[in-house]
């Protein structure tokens, strides 16, 4: 008993051993961070703003006359040309009304042949004194009722024309013509609700996108007006919806005059050129908008953290973390911040998780230098 008892000493002593050379050999992992030492570097920033796109003109195709669709002489999302014939509609009292027209004009026409040569006949036997004054002024009247006449006649006519004209529905514009909501048949008006069908011209395409009020303001100090900011920005990227970079680039070439109200947002537009017909009207995307900055202080933004819409980062000092506010451009990446003040080149921060530090809490640096 007494030697197992001495065997159970033993063994606690050379185990408290084993633990105090454990704790001796292994590092204390628990304040060594990362730390950044501030430098001055130049960056290109890309701010992202959500667009829709639209077609340079886009145009709703409607009839002008009432009637049943005899023929579709397009194909939905078919490329159309200007004044190519798209719609027909039933020709058949369109053309009895032109018909109608043309003979009313010619039955003006001899009447008014008539009335020349009753005037002047009762002219020359009114200089032989056969007729009366009030016959001669009657045969006047008449050529003026019948010259009235013929005007109208010749109105109506060209009415009539362009009623027949009508039924033969054209594109206004080149484009791509969008699905097609009537089929033959069908009876059309005017006052249709949908339109026989969209064309758009898309082989330029405008994108529509909104900035924040302060952002418009920045953006006017910076080019002094809004007339040299539309024409001294960079050109602009385009992310389509899938994801990937629309291989143009493009011009912003619009700016409101205008903040709405509702939003406080300025709307802009830029335009890409679409010859390939990429881009299509009524689609989305994500305008990039680049903005180069030179010596300037720029940190991750894993190494700030915000406080009442406030923004701080951890400067080392003497060893320890101290909380340090610091004002930042409102463009950035979604990676990285350039800071505007509260930070000095050379001081070291923390450069990741200053959101799990403590004022206070000694660290043990491991600098890392900001690349150029």
């Amino acid at each position: 008993m007494k030697h197992t008892v001495a065997a159970i000493i033993i063994l606690c002593g050379l185990l408290l051993t084993a633990c105090k050379e454990v704790t001796k050999s292994t590092p204390n992992e628990e304040n060594l961070y990362e730390t950044l030492e501030i430098s001055l570097s130049n960056r290109t920033l890309n701010t992202t703003y959500s667009a829709a796109i639209s077609g340079v003109q886009t145009v709703e195709i409607r009839p002008q006359v009432s009637g049943m669709i005899t023929e579709i002489m397009i194909e939905e999302g078919e490329s159309v040309s200007k004044d190519q014939v798209l719609f027909v509609i039933d020709q058949t009292p369109y053309k009895a009304a032109y018909e109608i027209a043309v003979a009313n004009v010619k039955s003006a026409e001899a009447a008014l042949s008539t009335a020349q040569l009753i005037l002047k006949s009762n002219q020359d036997l009114y200089n032989q004194d056969v007729v009366s004054e009030f016959d001669l002024m009657t045969a006047k009247n008449d050529l003026i009722e019948a010259e009235a006449r013929l005007a109208l006649c010749k109105a109506e006519e060209v009415n009539a024309s362009n009623n027949l004209s009508y039924t033969e529905v054209r594109s206004p514009v080149n484009g791509v013509a969008s699905m097609i909501p009537y089929r033959v048949g069908a009876l059309v008006s005017s006052a249709i609700t949908q339109p026989l069908v969209t064309v758009s011209d898309d082989s330029r395409v405008y994108a529509y996108f909104s900035m924040a009020e302060n952002q418009m303001l920045d953006m006017v100090q910076q080019y002094g007006s809004l007339n040299n900011a539309i024409r001294q920005m960079p050109e602009v990227e385009l992310i389509m919806s899938n994801g990937q970079k629309y291989e143009h680039t493009g011009k912003i070439n619009a700016i409101s005059g205008t903040i709405s109200e509702s939003t406080g947002a300025v709307s802009l537009r830029a335009v890409f050129n679409n010859r390939n017909h990429l881009l299509r009207n009524g689609g989305s995307g994500t305008i990039s908008i680049p903005v180069t900055l030179s010596n300037a202080i720029v940190i991750p933004q894993a190494a700030t953290y915000e406080l009442q819409d406030r923004v701080f980062v951890y400067k080392v000092v003497d060893g320890k973390a101290s909380s340090t506010e610091i004002r930042i451009d409102p463009h950035n990446n979604g990676i990285e911040y350039i800071v505007t003040d509260g930070l000095l080149v050379g001081d070291i921060i923390v450069a990741e998780g200053a959101g799990l530090i403590k004022e206070g809490t000694p660290i043990k640096s491991k600098v890392k230098e900001e690349a150029e």
